[in-house]
């Protein structure tokens, strides 16, 4: 019954409103809409995208309300057919194990539910977290992964639990064991960094306690920081800080010069045992982003340990915008940034890639830099482009803006939206939303709360299935072509995460536009305590 609420809530949010007023998404809207989808498995009709609304006050709520109505679906979906495994496969009412087994979706929703004041949703979680076992996995354990969903999973909740939560929890045992099973899960990662550099392997066997992999990414190096900071800060223990600040080094002073091919911006592999770097590949998107991305954060977490990362920050961040920065020759308005081999560009980029602009505007609010919050705007409108060209409204994993290398069937297409599609498919992918997230908080101009509920809309028209939301084949088949029957941990982390947040009312973990944030989010959108609180961290000294 909860599916059909989320229905009539978003045929409430539409209707009453004057169909001849265009919201600022309806011209992208109408380049997506058509016929209904028909019915999928287990869903009622009628099913479609709702006519257009304009925004008075009222709105917002009504959208935060109709985001939290899909995590119940997305969660009771889960929570029947594949609690405790790993993701739902909603098409099939069944579960998957992509994330050892340990639950990873009920830990990447656990901040979410919590922030939605979903009590009941909570309590099931925090019963289930003291029964994790983190030896017991029959795969492989990315180190990454593991470190952005469950680690900062269970610190953001035991953040939010003892500060501005406290009161949703009255079992201090539950909210103690987020703190203790996040000790244990670190100390069974620990053995990643016992490498000749202190580089760690990404790829670890339990079983042998061994690691594969004779190189790692600069992501899956460069996005351990926060996560395992957070922890030293919180239990008091530096041991955890000093394994990832050790490898950050590596990063942060890159060897050889040839790897650094422009100021700030360095290859995308290193080497396990030198420290080396084995490339000089990169940009913003898959392999490397959130190293980027965590170099600002952790001056937000901590402006006084941290001050170095804040200045490679702005070192990346300048040579993006100086080198980088491109435009399609059919749509010049548009900005994308490149990615690179060496100082050779290529005209190529991503979903993912499209939180820089979200980053660039954070660390422009924080250090007090237009330049660069408008630089994010402008990154942010073309990523925008991206999902209102296609015929679902949503954006494609992988497209370029290369005309000479157009295929022959996206002639018409890179013509009019000023790039083509390289991967059609959608993994219920949050980088677009959190982007307008950041650029709403910033600026407060509603038109990027309006963006974000279209692509709330669309996702929601395309994605829904069986018992929850699933991946997607083709962006631009109404409808989305096929379904791949898997619904990502990060859909609650992020997707809904930030969907919400954008609409939902001001509290202390939300963004703040002047850049006094007491909160940041880790890149699987768990929101965590600044170094200190009211006395550390850049909250109270702005």
């Amino acid at each position: 019954m909860v599916r059909l609420a989320v229905f009539g809530l978003l045929a409430a949010v539409a209707s009453g409103f004057p169909s001849n007023t265009l919201s600022s998404g309806e011209k992208g809207r109408r380049q997506y809409e058509g016929p209904p989808r028909p019915p999928q498995p287990h869903e009622t009709p009628p099913y479609g995208i709702p006519p257009p609304y304009e925004t008075p006050p009222p709105v917002a709520p009504l959208r935060a309300q109709a985001v939290v109505d899909a995590f119940k679906v997305s969660w009771d979906g889960y929570y029947e057919y594949a609690f405790p495994m790993d993701e739902l496969m909603p098409v099939s009412n069944n579960g998957s194990n992509s994330r050892n087994g340990w639950g990873a979706s009920a830990i990447d929703a656990l901040s979410t539910a919590l922030l939605m004041n979903q009590t009941t949703t909570v309590h099931q979680m925090l019963t289930y977290i003291p029964t994790i076992n983190w030896t017991s996995t029959d795969s492989t354990v990315s180190l990454f992964e593991t470190t952005i969903r469950y680690l900062g999973g269970l610190l953001s909740a035991y953040d939010l639990l003892t500060g501005p939560l406290v009161h949703l929890v009255d079992n201090t045992e539950h909210v103690d064991a987020l703190l203790t099973q996040a000790m244990h899960l670190a100390n069974n990662l620990s053995y990643a960094f016992e490498t000749p550099s202190g580089v760690p392997w990404n790829n670890l066997i339990f079983s042998n306690r061994t690691g594969q992999g004779a190189t790692n990414g600069l992501a899956t190096v460069g996005t351990l920081i926060l996560e395992w900071v957070r922890l030293s800060d919180l239990t008091g223990n530096t041991t955890y800080a000093n394994l990832v600040q050790r490898a950050e080094s590596y990063l942060l002073s890159p060897s050889p010069s040839s790897s650094e091919p422009f100021p700030g911006l360095v290859g995308s592999s290193i080497n396990v045992t030198t420290g080396l770097f084995t490339n000089a590949r990169g940009g913003w998107g898959g392999g490397t982003d959130s190293f980027y991305e965590y170099l600002i954060k952790m001056y937000v977490y901590d402006d006084h340990r941290y001050e170095m990362l804040k200045d490679r920050w702005i070192m990346a961040a300048d040579s993006s915008i100086k080198y980088l920065a491109s435009r399609p020759v059919t749509r010049q308005h548009l900005t994308f940034l490149a990615r690179y081999n060496g100082t050779e560009l290529i005209l190529e980029s991503s979903h993912l890639a499209c939180f820089h602009g979200g980053n660039f505007i954070l660390g422009g609010t924080v250090l007090e830099r237009q330049d660069y919050v408008d630089f994010g705007l402008e990154l942010v409108r073309g990523c925008h482009a991206t999902y209102t060209a296609t015929a679902t409204g949503i954006g494609p994993e992988a497209f370029s803006w290369n005309a000479s290398s157009v295929p022959t069937d996206q002639l018409d297409f890179f013509h009019r939206n000023g790039f083509y599609i390289k991967d059609a498919g959608y993994q219920l992918r949050p980088e677009v939303i959190e982007s307008y997230y950041y650029a709403y908080r910033a600026t407060g101009d509603a038109k990027y709360q309006d963006w974000a509920w279209d692509a709330f809309l669309a996702i929601n028209a395309t994605t829904r299935v069986g018992s929850g939301y699933s991946s997607i084949e083709d962006v631009d088949v109404v409808g989305g072509g096929n379904f791949t029957d898997f619904q990502e941990s990060f859909w609650f982390a992020e997707v809904l995460k930030y969907s919400y947040l954008i609409q939902a009312g001001e509290a202390e973990w939300q963004v703040v536009g002047q850049g006094n944030n007491e909160w940041v989010f880790n890149t699987e959108a768990h929101p965590v305590k600044v170094f200190g609180g009211e006395g550390g961290g850049r909250a109270g000294r702005l």
